[in-house]
């Protein structure tokens, strides 16, 4: 990477913690990163070393640093896997257990409880959410109820709660700042994102004392700055956002109407919705995009639990191929799966079923059904549940009067699949467009970042940052997509309504 000012960008995710470092035309240079192992304790937990997320992404970024010199360094973004939760002692800095993965599922159970009591109508009111163990409160709760000690230490103000971006903030800053931005703390079921502020009745719900919550702020300004011995000299921190709103950021929409989807572990497609938080008819999320300056952009949201963790099942649970890439060649191998379908619903299905009871199957198989058959499966598998979504995605859009949309955008690891993007694009009968720099995570948050102290002068000039690597044409006769996705709903309707 050539000399000069450059942002860094910290991306903490589900499954690896990565530091990259951006120029002024949102090119990524210099990249550290680190795999990120899974805990799971039992059946449908998910659990992370809290003390690894630390250490693994302050030691990615000082391996960036160190390459890029220190002096290089303008402003440091966070972004992070959203909704996982964990608690920590304020002196100390300490984690009282592992950080609970927004893919667990223990608290299952009390969500259906808080339906059953009839809250299900207020939450969605005021967080735009849909009540489900995905979300931070009930996870929050779990740990003041389950780990010795920790209500009385959180009602005594000794303990501080936080999602990753928040326990980021906390250590770079040596423990002086806890606070998160607008877009996580949307994501915790506790904040109202109409009024933008933590919501004393949901926080009664949930018995939260508010004593463990941090200072909300915007996505992009003054977070906080590094402490000076963590890479020599302290560092502006001026950028965080969730996961996906930070993706949404890298792609660029900023009109409303621009959706994207991101395909990492899950899948999650967001659509601008402007300043108007749209309340779904459809089972999806109403969530904030991101505030600047004090102004919120709202988006709606469609989560699947399971994309490319599909793949790595395939990889690392059945063993039936040796790397995610074997995948394409597969694919294209073959004309079709030979009607097996893969429902990869290991943690439940998310939007637009939201059932947690769902569990994974493949159906259809015969004596035909090979490796290629069952690795086909779990690529489909993404574009049929990326379909769901944008049936209801463009249903919202048309009872709001707005035009359904013209296009998808898309990132994440997975996009790199070009039999996988051509099937995605058939299925949805849309076209896909996938830009240049794929890693639009980390790039909205250096985006984000940079937009605070002037590094990207603004949103207008990112946007014309943004450019097209390939799109992606549907192809597909309208009666082989139809027929293919009557089998997919014939798939998940045998994932269902269990006991």
């Amino acid at each position: 990477m050539p000399a000069g000012r450059h942002i860094l960008s910290i991306d903490q995710g589900t499954t690896s913690t990565r530091a990259i470092l951006f120029d002024r035309d949102g090119r990524p240079g210099v990249t550290a990163q680190v795999e990120l192992p899974q805990i799971y304790p039992q059946s449908g937990w998910v659990e992370h070393d809290a003390e690894r997320i630390r250490s693994d992404s302050l030691q990615v970024a000082r391996d960036v640093v160190e390459q890029a010199g220190v002096e290089t360094i303008e402003a440091i973004g966070i972004t992070n896997q959203r909704e996982t939760t964990l608690l920590w002692d304020r002196e100390t800095g300490e984690p009282l257990h592992n950080a609970i993965v927004w893919q667990d599922r223990r608290t299952a159970a009390h969500c259906e409880r808080i339906v059953q009591e009839g809250a299900a109508d207020i939450i969605a009111a005021r967080t735009g959410l849909v009540v489900d163990a995905y979300f931070s409160a009930s996870k929050l709760a779990w740990l003041l109820d389950n780990v010795a000690g920790a209500r009385d230490l959180a009602e005594a103000g000794k303990l501080a709660f936080g999602t990753v971006d928040s326990y980021l903030l906390w250590h770079l800053t040596g423990g002086r700042v806890h606070a998160t931005d607008a877009s996580n703390a949307a994501r915790t079921m506790l904040y109202n994102i109409h009024d933008n502020d933590w919501d004393d009745e949901l926080l009664g719900l949930f018995r939260i004392p508010r004593a463990v919550l941090g200072t909300v702020c915007d996505c992009s300004g003054e977070l906080g700055v590094t402490d000076s011995r963590i890479f020599g000299r302290a560092i502006p921190i001026t950028g965080m956002a969730g996961d996906q709103q930070a993706a949404s950021f890298g792609q660029a929409l900023f009109e409303p109407g621009m959706v994207k989807s991101t395909y990492g572990t899950g899948c999650f497609m967001l659509l601008n919705t402007g300043d108007r938080v749209v309340t779904s008819s459809n089972r999806l999320l109403s969530t904030i995009a991101w505030r600047i300056g004090g102004r919120t952009t709202y988006a709606l949201e469609g989560s699947i639990f399971v994309a490319g963790a599909a793949v790595q099942w395939v990889r690392d649970g059945l063993r039936a191929i040796g790397s995610a890439h074997e995948t394409e060649a597969l694919a294209a191998g073959i004309d079709d799966t030979g009607g097996a379908y893969l429902v990869p619903a290991f943690t439940g299905l998310g939007a637009p079923y939201w059932d947690p009871d769902a569990r994974g199957a493949l159906v259809g198989l015969s004596r035909a059904t090979g490796v290629a058959e069952i690795a086909r499966a779990a690529l489909e598998s993404v574009a049929y549940q990326s379909r769901d979504l944008m049936e209801a995605m463009a249903a919202d859009m048309r009872a709001e009067g707005a035009a359904a949309p013209n296009a998808l955008r898309v990132d994440g690891g997975l996009v790199a699949n070009d039999w996988a993007m051509q099937f995605l694009a058939d299925i949805l009968d849309l076209p896909i467009e996938r830009p240049v720099v794929t890693e639009t995570t980390a790039l909205g948050a250096a985006y984000l970042a940079g937009l605070a102290t002037g590094f990207y002068a603004s949103q207008a000039t990112i946007a014309e940052i943004w450019q097209r690597q390939r799109r992606f044409e549907p192809q597909m006769p309208a009666a082989r997509r139809n027929a293919l996705c009557a089998g997919w709903r014939r798939a998940v309707a045998q994932t269902r309504h269990r006991g």
